[in-house]
């Protein structure tokens, strides 16, 4: 018999950690948690046309890069970033258009505003709109179309 304390435990774990799924097996049991209802074919396309993938917000302040008088303790600048740097919130694949033949979401030059999809990360067979929470214009794509990404890698910059 599941313990219901334990579900109730893994739902409050999936909802503050931001995953999409869940599964955890014990002994000859096994629970599964999904935020999202089952509707992937069973070998998906690498851009399903069909497909209302899951919204993700995410942007935040570029960081300011410290930069100290004299430092010699690196050959290397730090490297400033003039805007707001939209970075990606999971590991995945990076697709800039919805499908191969489509427009990219954004380009350079483009004004955007908050809540505009500008890209989409596949993770774990789930297409996953990235939408941004800044105005303004995009100065800079920091990643190529079908790239892999990691958690916090910047993606665009936003002026």
């Amino acid at each position: 018999m599941v313990d219901i304390r334990k579900i109730k435990k893994l739902v409050e774990l999936l909802e503050e950690s931001g995953l999409a799924e869940i599964e955890i097996s014990e002994n000859d049991e096994s629970v599964r948690l999904s935020r999202y209802p089952q509707q992937m074919p069973a070998a998906p396309a690498p851009y399903p046309a069909a497909m209302a993938p899951p919204v993700m917000p995410v942007a935040g302040p570029a960081p300011a890069a410290p930069q100290a008088e004299g430092d010699p303790g690196g050959d290397a600048e730090p490297e400033v970033i003039d805007g707001t740097v939209v970075r990606s919130p999971m590991v995945g694949t990076f697709y800039s258009s919805p499908n191969p033949e489509s427009d990219p979401f954004v380009r350079v030059g483009q004004e955007i505003k908050a809540g505009d999809v500008v890209c989409i990360i596949e993770a774990m067979k789930m297409f996953n709109q990235i939408e941004t929470e800044v105005d303004g214009k995009v100065v800079s794509v920091l990643v190529e179309n079908a790239q892999p990404v990691e958690f916090d890698q910047p993606l665009f910059i936003v002026r």
